[in-house]
């Protein structure tokens, strides 16, 4: 998945369980990468502007849920990105700014309505030549859930689920405390401050995670697809508490785009989503309901 991925349960039998998810996370792999030329999603790909392709209905639902994503918030989490991921290469050594012909050639690629599902047999059609279906903004959060899923299922009363930075808990920590899941200064790499959670999901996206600096300027990896190059307003993180780590996905993303100020505003007005946005100019803004939660470094 190209993360590091942390479990810890505390049962009777933890060790098959564990080594049950670790097998489960090789089939995922292997159903959704964007990056092993062999996986279902890398065939929807490979068909684009030539055929429907039947996939695993796992992938078929998370796929249709993140395309209904992409409509309702006007594309600032779009599944279709990926052309414009591969063209900017932030994060795989890129060091230049594409030109604007290459970034006009990639929109025309990322628009939600040129992808066809059906609902009958599973299918996915990319319907232009060099669309590409980019899952990793919101696969690991349904990863997380479902393996929280498995090991309650199983009678884990205790855990910790961490693929990547996205963290999921189950229960208590080991001390029958909250757990303490750390929130980073988004440019000192430093712990500035800790939430306080039991059985919920903290994720985090910011500027930090991926990026280059060309001719003085930062250019990261959340880009808009709207524009073709990188957001650009106040953020420079945005943590997300939620019940469910998909959740946490699809919020950290969205609240990626407008202004800090806005995005609290507006979270502190939708039951079981709060946030940490940290700005530019390390402003630290958070939802009324994480007063309590946070311990400050």
């Amino acid at each position: 998945m190209g993360t590091q991925i942390q479990l810890a349960i505390e049962h009777p039998d933890a060790t098959s369980l564990l080594q049950e998810a670790e097998s489960q996370i090789k089939v995922w792999e292997q159903r959704f990468s964007a990056n092993r030329a062999s996986s279902e999603l890398m065939a929807v790909n490979q068909h684009a502007g030539q055929s429907p392709v039947s996939v695993h209905p796992e992938l078929f639902d998370l796929i249709q849920y993140a395309h209904h994503v992409t409509q309702s918030s006007q594309q600032k989490m779009n599944i279709l990105i990926g052309p414009l991921v591969k063209l900017w290469q932030i994060g795989f050594n890129a060091t230049d700014v594409p030109d604007k012909a290459s970034i006009e050639s990639r929109l025309a690629l990322i628009h939600p309505d040129d992808m066809v599902l059906n609902a009958e047999d599973h299918s996915v059609f990319l319907v232009k030549p060099g669309m590409e279906i980019d899952l990793g903004a919101i696969a690991k959060g349904y990863f997380a859930d479902e393996l929280q899923s498995f090991f309650m299922k199983h009678g884990v009363k205790r855990g910790m689920i961490n693929l990547g930075g996205n963290v999921i808990t189950i229960g208590t920590s080991p001390r029958e405390t909250d757990w303490q899941v750390g929130i980073r200064h988004p440019f000192l790499s430093i712990p500035i401050a800790s939430l306080n959670i039991r059985h919920q999901a903290v994720v985090t996206s910011g500027i930090y995670e991926r990026y280059f600096i060309h001719e003085g300027q930062l250019y990261h990896h959340i880009l808009d697809s709207r524009t073709g190059y990188p957001a650009d307003n106040d953020i420079a993180s945005v943590t997300i508490v939620s019940d469910h780590a998909i959740d946490g996905e699809v919020w950290s993303t969205l609240c990626s785009f407008g202004q800090a100020q806005h995005n609290i505003d507006l979270l502190n007005q939708i039951d079981g989503i709060e946030a940490v946005i940290i700005t530019k100019d390390e402003d630290i803004l958070y939802t009324t309901q994480l007063k309590n939660k946070l311990t400050w470094r």
